[in-house]
């Protein structure tokens, strides 16, 4: 599972790295990483240069809330997915929540199009997986406990994506050296993504040493130039430490990881005793979620897309190792070689004796 192997691309007429993992077989790419589907941060351009580099690029419909232009990005990725078959893919993360009041529509043109990939999020995926697999497209789950992935697997899902602590944006609560052996017992005929922490090859390594399949990565592609955010937003990751990403509840009404920008701390990331009630009373949470949710996305939009002092900026804690603005496909470049440089580093066994 770990070796590194290369095939030639037709597309790129270069030699692909290839590291084979049950996720790589399942989906057909060369290398076990998604690109993480980022709100308001992924776009074509990144996504054709991933697939160029043999990845799983990823975006979330509600990027493109103009139907039309969903439609236009699909009908482009699917021929750019045709010259680079077999390198790399795309697929498009689903908000299946009821708040969302596009999942709908979003979901019927993604099976127009005959989406190859699924994420889905923050719902029932029942929907999506019965659809997808009518034409056989692939749907993994993210989840962050347990009794989430539970639910998922006995609905049909083909792999889980941990999403676990120190993941930008929608974070889980679990450790991934712990959640992805937990959900490697219990579910071993699935293919297993982490999120959260990876950023680098080194990274890569160690979890796929942990049992994991595949990584999920964003915050390292918010810093590139394929990204259209605004530069003060890729700065700020490059500026940012560890300890600057805090968890709110306030954006979305679901936990968030965000930097701690100087806005941030003068809004605090808790929602009030009001915001809570309102949250988690039967009766108006659904409506007080859209509307949450709606004023959120339109504070990260403008702090993503324009210089503005309320700065809201989703990133997880890789932040500490991002230190430039670099390529997409520079970026992949590194992973490999870094992966491979890790895997010749690691400590060999000497003396040891078998019983």
């Amino acid at each position: 599972m770990l070796l590194l192997e290369y095939e030639q691309s037709e597309y790129q007429m270069k030699q692909i790295p290839k590291i084979t993992t049950p996720f790589t077989e399942s989906v057909n790419i060369s290398l076990p990483i998604i690109m993480a589907p980022m709100f308001l941060v992924s776009n074509e351009k990144m996504m054709r240069a991933g697939m160029s580099s043999g990845i799983m690029a990823t975006f979330p419909t509600l990027n493109y809330r103009d139907e039309n232009e969903l439609e236009s990005v699909l009908v482009s990725l699917n021929t750019h997915h045709e010259s680079v078959k077999g390198t790399g893919s795309y697929g498009v993360n689903l908000i299946v929540q009821k708040t969302n009041p596009l999942y709908k529509k979003h979901l019927e043109i993604c099976v127009k199009h005959k989406v190859p990939f699924y994420i889905t999020s923050l719902g029932n995926p029942v929907e999506v997986i019965e659809k997808a697999h009518l034409y056989g497209g692939k749907v993994y789950c993210d989840v962050t406990t347990m009794v989430h992935a539970e639910k998922v697997v006995s609905q049909g899902c083909d792999g889980l994506i941990a999403v676990c602590s120190g993941a930008g944006g929608h974070a889980g609560p679990n450790s991934p050296q712990v959640f992805i052996q937990a959900l490697r017992e219990k579910f071993p005929h699935l293919p297993v993504i982490v999120a959260g922490g990876i950023a680098n090859g080194r990274g890569i390594a160690g979890m796929l040493m942990l049992g994991a399949d595949g990584v999920s990565v964003g915050t390292r592609f918010i810093a590139t130039p394929e990204a259209d955010v605004s530069d003060q937003y890729k700065d700020e990751i490059i500026k940012a430490d560890v300890d600057d990403i805090v968890m709110t509840d306030k954006i979305s009404g679901t936990p968030c990881n965000i930097i701690n920008t100087d806005y941030v701390k003068k809004i605090g990331t808790k929602q009030n005793v009001l915001e809570r009630f309102l949250n988690n009373n039967r009766t108006t949470k659904k409506y007080f979620k859209m509307l949450t949710q709606l004023k959120g996305m339109k504070a990260v939009e403008k702090a993503a897309m324009s210089a503005t002092y309320k700065t809201v900026y989703c990133a997880g804690q890789t932040v500490h190792l991002v230190k430039e603005v670099t390529p997409v496909e520079k970026i992949i470049e590194r992973f490999v070689d870094e992966y491979q440089a890790c895997i010749k580093e690691l400590p060999k066994v000497e003396g040891h004796v078998h019983a």
